[in-house]
């Protein structure tokens, strides 16, 4: 979590001079003479005391009663109706995140439930183990102000935590999903248990703040990707889970376990913890240990897809051999990325391969690449095509290919027209020693970002920025098509559209078949991970003639449902989790398809 204490107890009026502690030796000689309770060694001074040097042992404290309960503090709104007012009130510690490092204070709840369902019956405190350090168990008596910070009612600043006892609270056990219009603010601080199975179905924040979501049903996809999404019923089966701790790009990571890091669709047996509120969002912090197991296994290798010929598309998250740029920052980072895509292509066996995101400065990113790869697979396994017109991004679309297996036909294509901020890559191949072609066209779509120049999305479609400008670069696909009279096309690549939005949707009614929506199960098909979603936006789409040799195709997920430190940075992520291999290589997953194409040999 990040820091959701933005003040210590001292900094708060009236917080400072309140609590002092009795010397070792002080406390030994009074302990002696029987007048200080073994139960409490601490003193504490009661409110207005300090000017006329009353002392109280916490023993004496204990025998001060509640002037509240709990459920009267939190009441039945979303805010405190005792806000700004001091009270005293008991419960059982369930949750202590006293340390700097942490939350800076614990939970503590009402063992006996008052008669309101609308009421919770927890309390934070905001009060370090320097004030009282106390456990899971405890029973304590708490007094303080109370206060709504962030929308999360608490007791701050703290003057008196006493401990008078011990005692339990079982958690509340709360079933996933959520009923409509229910909220979790009846629950508000309070101990409660979730029980599994739950997917992990977010990860994105795990390795910086320790956050992850987790969701009862299986994972969460986006709305625009497939029909059947109910994006309100999702939002109630899901649950944020935190780690109580305020430290960023911790060297330990949350959850991290044996047997390794947990990936997306991995599921938890259970979850308890105190349910709490913080960054706009009710959150877990939890009080037991999470284990995941591994019910989405790592795929050393895609699934088979078959055919004479292998087609890949891969988005390679920016190689750049320029450092400091969009892709790597140094020398070191630069050979760790190389070796992830490398390991990548190698995996993916393609006999053609189409990029995305490689350095627009003319051959040297991409033959850089090429001489990596061949420096394992062997000299002069794959040879780089040379784009006619790469356009003047800063990224470009490219393709490398097998010569012992396929031949190009003709020069190598694209198309001038200002539409496409990315121009294709359009390559006619045969298998080596002739045969029927197919005609590859690489694509990167524009991207579903907002920036200044971006027009207005349009709230009601829900596809993102630019998405008018993709559906005219999904027309301008198909223009080509038919302009150029490109035999048997296949359209791959990163277009930035989930596989029911209008670009896709445009490809489709063109005559272009998808062929993931026909040889991957939907509960595999995906490609991308935000905001929690999972979706499509790496595809290929066949022509009518070609559509009938496809004999399979697949979705290597080795990059979306792997967590972002794995990949080749250095500047935050732990450097032991480093290795130099395919997972977590870029944020999209490879796809790959199988042709049976007639002719030919090899």
């Amino acid at each position: 979590m990040r820091a959701l204490r933005r003040v210590s107890p001292a900094d708060h009026p009236g917080g400072r001079g309140l609590r002092r502690r009795i010397g070792g030796r002080a406390a030994a000689v009074l302990a002696a003479a029987g007048l200080l309770p073994a139960l409490a060694m601490a003193v504490t001074t009661l409110p207005g005391s300090a000017e006329t040097g009353t002392v109280v042992t916490a023993g004496d404290r204990c025998t001060v009663p509640p002037d509240r309960r709990i459920a009267e503090v939190q009441g039945s709104g979303t805010a405190s109706p005792l806000t700004g007012q001091t009270v005293r009130v008991e419960g059982v510690v369930t949750g202590d995140f006293q340390r700097t490092d942490q939350l800076g204070g614990f939970y503590f709840q009402d063992p006996a439930l008052d008669a309101d369902p609308a009421t919770s019956d927890g309390l934070f405190a905001l009060a370090r183990e320097s004030v009282t350090d106390v456990r899971a168990g405890d029973r304590v008596l708490v007094t303080g102000r109370v206060a709504e910070f962030d929308g999360l009612t608490e007791l701050s600043p703290v003057t008196a935590v006493d401990v008078c006892g011990a005692g339990t609270v079982r958690p509340a056990r709360v079933v996933l999903p959520r009923a409509a219009g229910a909220t979790y603010e009846p629950l508000e601080n309070m101990l409660v248990t979730f029980p599994g199975p739950l997917t992990l179905t977010d990860h994105y924040n795990l390795g910086r703040y320790g956050e992850v979501t987790v969701a009862a049903g299986g994972r969460l996809f986006q709305p625009t990707d497939r029909e059947g999404v109910d994006p309100a019923l999702d939002a109630r089966r899901s649950l944020l889970v935190d780690d109580g701790s305020t430290v960023r790009n911790p060297a330990t990571i949350p959850y991290a376990g044996s047997p390794a890091v947990p990936r997306l669709g991995d599921t938890a047996p259970g979850i308890t913890g105190v349910l709490t509120y913080g960054f706009d969002a009710y959150r877990l912090e939890p009080t037991q240990e999470i284990r995941f197991a591994r019910t989405n296994p790592r795929l050393s290798a895609p699934l088979p897809v078959g055919g004479t010929v292998r087609v890949a598309s891969l988005n390679t998250l920016n190689w750049f051999t320029t450092l400091g740029s969009r892709g790597a920052n140094t020398a070191v980072e630069q050979q760790r990325q190389l070796a992830k895509i490398v390991a990548t292509l190698q995996g993916l066996d393609a006999d053609v391969v189409g990029l995305m995101e490689v350095e627009n400065n003319g051959q040297t990113a991409l033959q850089a690449l090429v001489d990596a790869l061949n420096a394992k697979a062997g000299a002069g396994t794959y040879q780089a095509l040379v784009h006619p017109h790469p356009g003047g991004d800063a990224i470009r679309v490219a393709a490398i290919y097998k010569p012992a297996r396929v031949t190009p036909v003709g020069a190598a294509r694209s198309s001038t027209d200002p539409v496409f901020r990315r121009p294709p890559l359009i390559q006619e191949f045969r298998r080596a020693g002739g045969g029927q072609p197919f005609t590859l066209v690489v694509n990167h779509f524009k991207s579903k970002g907002c920036d200044a120049d971006a027009p207005a999305p349009d709230r009601e479609h829900g596809q993102g920025c630019y998405n008018d400008e993709r559906v005219r670069q999904a027309r301008a696909v198909l223009g080509l098509i038919e302009s150029m009279d490109l035999p048997d096309p296949l359209v791959i690549g990163d277009l930035n559209a989930y596989g029911e939005e209008d670009p896709i949707h445009t490809l489709e009614q063109g005559g272009l078949t998808s062929l993931t929506k026909r040889f991957v199960p939907e509960p595999l098909r995906y490609s991308f991970l935000f905001g929690g979603l999972s979706g499509e936006l790496d595809h290929a789409l066949a022509g009518r003639r070609l559509a009938s040799r496809v004999t399979g195709a697949t979705i290597w997920h080795v990059n979306s449902d792997e967590l972002r430190i794995l990949d080749y940075t250095t500047e935050f992520n732990p450097p032991g989790l480093y290795r130099p291999d395919a997972f977590r290589s870029s944020d999209h997953d490879p796809l790959l398809v199988g042709l049976n194409l007639p002719g030919g040999r090899g």
